[in-house]
C-alpha cells in the first residue's frame, strides 16, 4: 500500500494511505454508477450521488452550477440523456478512507472532441457523495 506525507495542523508530518483496495473499489463503483446514471439520464440517482452542500458545484459544457439545489434543477431538466460516449485515462486516488478523486477523459461516438471531467468523491453519512466538473 501506498502512503503519501501531509503535514497536521501543527506542522508535523503524518502518513496517509493512498489507494487502500476497499475504499479503491468503493470509488470506483461509485463512478461506476454515477457514469451509468449519467448515459441513462437518471436524474434522481444523480441528484443523490453529488453532496448535499450549498458549497457543491458543477460545472458543465456549457453551463455553471452553485450548490446542490441549481444541481438538482439542471438534472431535472434534462430531456435527453448524456450521448454514449468512451471513457479513458480513468485515475482514481484515494486519500485514506474518506476522500478520492477521479479524472477521466471521455470521448462522444462518432466525436473526435476529448472531453475532460474531475471528481471529488467525500465518503459521508449518506455514502459516497461528490462534487464534479466537466470540460470539453
Amino acid at each position: 500500500m501506498a502512503t503519501t506525507s501531509v503535514p497536521s495542523k501543527d506542522g508535523a508530518m503524518s502518513m496517509i494511505p493512498i489507494n487502500q483496495p476497499e475504499t479503491l473499489a468503493e470509488v470506483s463503483a461509485v463512478f461506476a454508477r454515477y457514469e451509468r446514471a449519467l448515459l441513462d439520464n437518471d436524474a434522481p440517482t444523480l441528484i443523490e450521488l453529488f453532496w448535499n452542500a450549498p458549497q457543491t458545484v458543477r460545472y458543465g459544457i456549457d453551463e455553471i452550477h452553485h450548490g446542490h439545489r441549481a444541481i438538482a434543477e439542471f438534472r431535472r431538466s434534462q430531456a435527453a440523456a448524456t450521448m454514449p460516449r468512451q471513457l479513458r485515462n480513468v485515475v482514481i486516488t484515494t486519500f485514506g478512507d474518506d476522500v478520492a478523486t477521479v479524472d477521466a477523459e471521455f470521448v462522444p461516438v462518432g466525436f473526435d472532441a476529448v472531453g475532460r471531467q474531475s471528481q471529488t468523491w467525500v465518503r459521508t453519512t449518506d455514502g459516497w457523495r461528490g462534487d464534479c466538473c466537466t470540460i470539453r
